[in-house]
């Protein structure tokens, strides 16, 4: 499969081993260079953020994996079970903290504001308190450790815009950020991430029962395909892509600032 300017390699079944030699190297060059003790990282249980602390290991770079569940929540979809799964294979060091209170205290209850706002926004703001707040939890524990935050978003969610400004898209480093989901879902089986993981649709956990294909509108599959060729396959995927692109612009873009 060729690639456009925007992708300048491919992961693919055959040379995985180097690219995922090469990403580790690349982790432990950021660490050792900055001086750092190590990593932190979210773990959601999902395919993504299952690659990157796998990476992590790769590199034997010291990564402690942070669970934030909203009270239960990661219980009622089995994220907490998928990754403990992968904590006890690797013998990841962990730590569980629930965000429930803080995202509950944070949360503005104040009936005249909630009944001036559209259904989708009510919803949406709520959504992304959660992120915004494990974002916080996140990089706490890495400054009283002198470590870096690691991200786990890739290229995929970066085209649409698919993830929270100032919360999972907030970090020091990110290996995956040129990464398609395929090529992760290609990196997740060489490197011996769960099958259970493997194997589940994936969610950014918004909220119960939420998979990202269903909220998104279209597959990881035709936005890999756009990525790769230009087109997803399907005209109205592509201009619902463009349309992601044209609302997401502010998330990449410098702030701006008055300069008089």
């Amino acid at each position: 499969m060729e690639n456009n300017l925007r992708k300048p390699f491919f992961i693919n079944d055959e040379n995985v081993e180097q690219y995922a030699q090469q990403m580790a190297s690349w982790i432990a060059g950021q660490v050792n260079a900055a001086n750092r003790q190590g990593l932190v990282l979210g773990m959601s249980g999902g395919i993504d953020c299952s690659v990157v602390a796998c990476l992590c290991h790769l590199a034997n770079v010291d990564v402690h994996l942070i669970m934030m569940p909203y009270g239960s929540d990661m219980n009622n979809s089995k994220s907490h079970a998928h990754g403990m799964e992968l904590i006890e294979k690797f013998n990841f060091p962990y730590h569980i903290f629930d965000i429930k209170p803080a995202v509950d205290a944070l949360t503005i209850n104040n009936e005249a504001y909630i009944a001036a706002s559209s259904e989708s926004n009510r919803v949406l703001s709520l959504a992304n308190i959660r992120p915004r707040v494990r974002m916080t939890y996140l990089y706490q524990f890495a400054q009283l450790g002198s470590r870096f935050v690691i991200g786990t978003g890739n290229m995929a969610e970066a085209t649409v815009g698919y993830f929270t400004k100032w919360g999972d898209g907030a970090y020091d480093l990110n290996p995956l950020a040129m990464v398609t989901k395929q090529e992760v879902y290609t990196l997740a089986k060489y490197l011996g991430v769960p099958e259970s993981i493997q194997d589940k649709s994936p969610s950014a956990g918004l909220w119960e029962g939420q998979t990202d294909e269903e909220e998104l509108g279209m597959s990881y599959a035709q936005i890999d395909a756009f990525i790769l060729t230009g087109t997803s396959g399907e005209p109205a995927i592509d201009e619902l892509i463009h349309r992601r692109q044209q609302q997401s612009a502010h998330k990449f873009a410098a702030i701006p600032t008055f300069k008089g």
